[in-house]
């Protein structure tokens, strides 16, 4: 039977308005959208702030009419609103929605349906999902199998010199690739073939309820589940900016650093040999590996020092991050932005364990205030509350106001053998720092 979204196509007009289209789940839904012939609208609030960020003007330029969050792209006659678990009920879009009868429907039943027709393949986990994905999708393409991938990062080169969202591959095979969520729980609207689960950490949730939903994700899978990490006798010692592994009697190298790339590209060639493919072949594929935007992505150079961007938000990422660095780079000098309230004040006693292991002598943290997206948040908790909590423990860590005085303090820090480490998630200032310090 045709799933919802396919069946509308058919029937004709197929418009869909995206409530937050300027974020990394939204981004890439909207892109898939575009690809299957959909007229796409979307409403941000970094709109209403008067910031167009490169995202929206990417899609902009393939048609996507973008409105304000007020209503007023709100109309009878629109197949569909979609949301994420992050828009309020009194956002007015959704309001608006409600007032003319537009049907509303969430991401994940949105991305369900647009795979509906393919042999889904899920990847979920706290941390990793999306570096496992752009691996699996790669191998995937790699291998002539021509995927449809919708991913919450981008794999370096596939937004063919900005024209369309790099985190989606359209595909015309059978096989699916997506990122599954499980901060909201919405990885339970998935009934995938196979699936990956990369690890189980307390992050949205305390480590019981984290099993207990991703142990319910287990039981949707049709086929294979990948969850276990290699031994530590098949992971190849650590060697500059090169990780890997041996698998089958087979070397496996790629060109990011750190144990956690090597136990990510060692799941994502797991499935690949569960689906039939070559190992010699995703040998080869894996080395070619171009690498992942915002994860450990060297963007240049500023000042003798190498400018490194990387999504890390929760501390499992943070400390994979940092050690990993450290590992190849004499001092670092960091900047973190705590991607809102909620997860700093969930996460405040082992955001500042973290640091305390993972920051040397020589090393410096700025931590900028916490990114406020607006709502209706408790704004509790801020920056001087991890940071007082470090500098007693002799770790050189202070606030800084603004991305601007983030940039100055770092510009002072550049100098040979030194990573200047740009680190979180959501605020599109922290890739314009980095690439700002590397120009």
């Amino acid at each position: 039977m045709l799933s919802y979204t396919l069946r509308v196509m058919k029937a004709g007009k197929n418009s869909v308005h995206l409530v937050g289209i300027g974020g990394v789940g939204m981004s890439a839904l909207a892109q898939a959208l575009l690809d299957g012939g959909a007229t796409v609208s979307g409403s941000d609030r970094l709109l209403d702030g008067g910031d167009a960020t490169e995202t929206l003007q990417c899609l902009r330029r393939q048609g996507v009419a973008l409105y304000p969050q007020d209503g007023s792209a709100i109309r009878p006659g629109l197949s569909r609103l979609v949301v994420s678990s992050a828009i309020e009920p009194g956002n007015p879009d959704l309001l608006a929605a409600k007032r003319h009868n537009v049907p509303v429907v969430h991401r994940a039943r949105e991305l369900a349906d647009l795979t509906a027709e393919r042999r889904l393949i899920a990847v979920t986990g706290t941390s990793g999902k999306s570096s496992v994905t752009a691996m699996l999708a790669w191998l995937l393409a790699e291998a002539g199998l021509d995927p449809q991938v919708i991913n919450g990062a981008a794999v370096c080169g596939w937004d063919e010199q900005g024209t369309r969202i790099g985190s989606v591959r359209a595909g015309r095979g059978d096989w699916a690739v997506i990122e599954a969520d499980e901060s909201d729980r919405s990885l339970l609207g998935y009934a995938p073939a196979h699936a990956i689960i990369t690890n189980r950490s307390a992050d949205h949730f305390d480590a019981a309820e984290t099993d207990r939903v991703f142990d319910a994700f287990r039981g949707r899978v049709g086929g294979t589940v990948i969850e276990d990490q290699p031994p530590d006798d098949a992971l190849l010692p650590a060697r500059g900016w090169h990780s890997g592994f041996h698998f089958e009697g087979v070397t496996f190298e790629i060109p990011l650093p750190g144990r956690h790339n090597g136990c990510n590209a060692w799941q994502a060639v797991r499935l690949a040999r569960e689906l039939g493919l070559d190992t010699h072949a995703l040998a080869r594929s894996l080395a070619r590996f171009p690498g992942v935007e915002r994860r450990l992505q060297r963007v240049g150079v500023c000042g003798g020092a190498t400018v490194i961007d990387d999504y890390a938000h929760n501390p499992a990422k943070l400390a994979a991050a940092w050690q990993t660095v450290a590992g190849v780079f004499p001092r670092i000098a960091g900047v973190w932005r705590p991607h809102g309230y909620a997860p700093l004040r969930n996460n405040l006693d082992e955001l500042a364990a973290t640091f305390i292991r993972s920051l040397r002598p020589q090393d410096r943290l700025y931590v900028l205030p916490v990114y406020d997206a607006g709502g209706t948040a408790r704004r509790d908790v801020n920056a001087h509350d991890l940071v007082d909590r470090l500098t007693p423990c002799g770790v050189s860590a202070a606030v800084v106001p603004d991305l601007e005085t983030a940039e100055a303090r770092l510009r002072l820090d550049a100098q040979a053998a030194t990573a200047l480490l740009v680190c979180g998630a959501r605020d599109p200032g922290l890739p314009r720092l980095a690439r700002r310090l590397a120009s």
